[in-house]
């Protein structure tokens, strides 16, 4: 898949592949329109293979007798990262090697579908990071992204938009949508702010005092 933009390493934002459920081919290429690097984690390699990218970084623990040289023969040149560190996922691993080499931000898909512990792992740990590098995780369904600062932006009438806790923020303000939080607190798994939508074609505010939160961006 190639690209009609003019783009440069590490001034767009890094494509990472993990190896839950697959996106739309469609998705997966309009990310690599601006994607000058792509980095896959671990087996997700042979299904990225069948599908023609050019990946740069492949990255993982390569357990379970993974043949490194089969990768090699499919697809080189190729930076191939051993990371063994088990405290670690993938995924993690993945966005620290972005965040040692200086890249401003990161798209991330395939890392929601299949195991549901991988899935919650993958989604709630990116705020982590979010004051490193700039995160947005993509599935058919969803585009996420940790709070960072004062959000604004505008949308439509009726985007949903859910708005969820890891662990617990206070002070929430929002502007813009049907169901407004004034100075309110969340908690996950007690209350969050799901399927909320925006009211009327205009800007949504959201800000929190204390805590992190998922800005998910979501539709049928």
């Amino acid at each position: 898949m190639s690209s009609h933009h003019i783009i440069r390493e590490k001034q767009e934002p890094a494509l990472l592949i993990a190896n839950g459920e697959a996106c739309q081919p469609e998705l997966i290429g309009q990310l690599l329109e601006w994607s000058p690097t792509v980095v896959v984690l671990d087996r997700a390699i042979w299904r990225v293979f069948e599908l023609g990218i050019k990946v740069d970084v492949l990255l993982g623990d390569f357990d379970r007798d993974f043949d490194v040289e089969a990768v090699r023969a499919q697809q080189y040149p190729l930076e191939i990262l051993h990371t063994p560190d088990q405290d670690k996922t993938d995924l993690e691993k993945g966005i620290e090697y972005l965040i040692e080499r200086g890249y401003p931000a990161v798209n991330i898909v395939w890392a929601t579908g299949r195991r549901a512990d991988h899935s919650l792992t993958n989604m709630t740990n990116i705020v982590r990071y979010k004051d490193q590098i700039r995160i947005v995780m993509f599935d058919d369904h969803s585009k996420f992204f940790p709070l960072v600062g004062r959000y604004e932006k505008w949308y439509e009438a009726g985007t949903i938009l859910s708005l969820i806790p890891v662990g617990t923020v206070t002070g929430m303000k929002t502007e813009g949508l049907r169901y407004n939080l004034n100075n309110e607190t969340l908690t996950i798994g007690y209350r969050t702010s799901s399927s909320n939508e925006a009211a009327q074609d205009g800007f949504v505010r959201i800000e929190v005092e204390t805590g992190d939160l998922l800005i998910m961006e979501c539709w049928d």
